[in-house]
């Protein structure tokens, strides 16, 4: 009998394939007293445990393959990180010495401890990254007991079969890394979860959050994975997988009528040109880039760069890295987010331990000219590689004309200290900001006279001004990108930066959901950024779109007060002219 479970979808498409169950079996914590003689060496077989864990991750991230989702390194270089801090690898031994217990006891108390911690934090990103603890800890217990990790690769036999798992970690990506494994469903993760990156990096449907699957699915049972609706049904009738086989059809059928599409000009039915643009991680992003046709980049995320590691990266190494990118775009306009730390993304270095609420607290602009260091250190960086192409600089978060003021104060600094060395820098550098803060949409006319161009992000815009965290269930349904106040800072952010002739782009999720497509083509939107793998879907909406048909209705939609209204009008927009 067919059994549906519901959770959070994340990529779109369905898969069909066998259950491969990874297993992270439990292991049984003993508590036994260690006589005073036998605590050196109770600790010193603790140490012995972190150096082999730590090896077997080293190993693991040696063998990253090229292709491999930047954010793959980076979060396992974020378990190494946490193996190595005090929490794990040393307070365990003080427990031993001080209680005279067992290592595993020990190691098991500090667990308890540090789970608790992140129980208490209200963020989602970082209470997620819960897991990433628990996920190190597991490791040390299994090299406690004298084995690996259970998780073992998919043989060639279950290759396009869909991995089934309580949680996964970077690791146990790393050991998939040759298997072409057609989907992934997890018990545990949220939309901000490191499963969910990798899964919009990998473009494959996925469903996180299912709380039981793991223990409801039998090896090699038949499943569906429905990417987009967030459902997985168990042991389907042939009628149902029928029905799915014939979805699944018609979906790999659009993929590849859409590749027709790289390299027509994204143009409205009424003749009005179109940019769109790609949002990367990192250099290995541009062949995806290239083979969906982006006009360009226009959000590269620096701060992969800050994280998994114990200090700041080096000018030289973040100089390679922006030159990579500049020279994989050959002259394409190019545009690099300066580094947007804090919230979500917290590397070691940066101390937020006081900080009661980190989303409103020393985030992105603010944590930059906090430490001007860091901030003049990557601008060199950047302005270095400005002469390997067309390089635009994207600044986060910011609040009020003082910030932009002391961000254009810092670049300067910067220009100049590389002119006296000698540097050559490209032409035109451009600096822009980002508009994700209701306080720099609102007073965005101040901004449009010192800046080149503006960039609303829409999932912190829409988050800040609804107050309202969308990785946290209990309030995650409020979180409405049709809200009339968002889309009345939308619609006055455009409209004031075109009356300046200033460009404006939105790179947040909205500029990637089809849905959202014509409404924001209806409220003056010409520029485009987001996720590669969307870019053709919403060039195609382009293609069939008239705006002088669908500006009436998008208006009506920001002026709607009632929400089933709002929702009432965008079937509308989405289905004029499609007859």
């Amino acid at each position: 009998m067919a059994i549906t479970l519901h959770g959070i979808g994340i990529g779109g498409g369905v898969a069909i394939g066998r259950a491969h169950l990874v297993s992270h079996a439990d292991i049984d914590i003993d508590h036994y007293d260690i006589a005073p003689e036998q605590v050196p060496a109770e600790i010193a077989r603790f140490d012995a445990a972190i150096r082999a864990t730590r090896k077997e991750l080293e190993m693991l991230w040696g063998s990253i393959p090229e292709n491999a989702p930047t954010e793959l390194g980076a979060f396992l270089s974020l378990h190494i990180m946490l193996l190595n801090d005090h929490t794990i690898s040393r307070e365990p031994r003080e427990i031993i010495e001080e209680l005279g217990c067992n290592a595993e006891w020990a190691l098991k108390l500090q667990q308890d401890r540090l789970l608790a911690q992140f129980d208490e934090i209200e963020e989602s990103y970082l209470r997620e990254r819960r897991n990433d603890v628990n996920q190190v800890i597991e490791r040390v217990f299994k090299s406690l007991d004298g084995r690996a990790s259970t998780s073992q690769p998919v043989t060639d036999r279950q290759r396009n079969n869909i991995l089934v798992a309580h949680d996964l970690s970077p690791a146990d990506m790393i050991l998939f890394k040759d298997t072409e494994f057609a989907a992934f469903i997890t018990d545990l993760g949220g939309p901000t979860s490191h499963t969910a990156i990798l899964a919009r990096s990998l473009d494959i449907p996925s469903v996180l959050a299912l709380h039981h699957a793991r223990q409801l699915i039998r090896e090699d049972e038949m499943i569906i994975v429905d990417g987009a609706a967030g459902v997985v049904i168990v042991d389907p009738d042939e009628t149902i997988l029928d029905q799915y086989k014939r979805r699944q059809t018609a979906i790999s059928q659009e993929r590849k009528r859409l590749k027709s599409l790289k390299s027509t000009a994204a143009t409205t039915r009424c003749g009005t040109p179109i940019e769109l643009y790609a949002n990367i991680e990192g250099p290995s992003d541009i062949e995806h880039v290239r083979a969906n046709g982006a006009n360009g980049i226009g959000l590269y995320r620096s701060e992969f760069l800050f994280l998994g590691r114990d200090g700041l990266p080096p000018e030289d190494e973040q100089y390679e890295a922006y030159k990579a990118v500049l020279e994989g775009m050959k002259g394409g306009p190019v545009t690099i987010r300066t580094v947007d730390l804090g919230r979500d993304k917290m590397p070691k270095w940066a101390d937020t331990s006081n900080s009661p609420n980190p989303a409103l607290g020393l985030t992105g602009v603010r944590l930059c000219l906090a430490e001007p260091q860091m901030f003049r250190t990557q601008l060199r960086a950047l302005l270095r590689a400005s002469s390997h192409g067309h390089l635009r600089l994207l600044v986060p978060m910011l609040a009020s004309l003082h910030e932009v003021n002391q961000v254009l104060f810092h670049v300067e600094q910067a220009k100049q200290s590389l002119l006296e060395e000698g540097v050559k820098l490209g032409d035109n550098i451009q600096v822009g900001g980002m508009i994700e803060i209701p306080a720099a949409a609102l007073t965005v006319g101040h901004f449009l006279k010192r800046l080149d161009f503006v960039s609303i992000g829409t999932n912190d815009l829409i988050q800040y001004t609804l107050a309202v965290d969308r990785g946290d269930d209990a309030v995650s349904h409020l979180y409405d990108p049709l809200h009339p106040a968002v889309l009345h800072l939308i619609a006055h952010t455009i409209r004031s930066a075109d009356k300046a002739g200033v460009p404006v782009s939105v790179c947040g999720e909205m500029a990637g959901d089809p849905r959202m497509t014509r409404l924001l083509l209806g409220l003056g939107l010409r520029r485009f950024s987001m996720h590669p793998a969307q870019l053709l879907t919403v060039k195609q909406i382009i293609l069939n779109t008239d705006i002088s048909m669908v500006t009436p209705i998008a208006t009506r939609i920001q002026k709607a007060e009632d929400a089933d209204r709002v929702r009432s009008l965008l079937a509308d927009l989405n289905s004029v002219g499609t007859n």
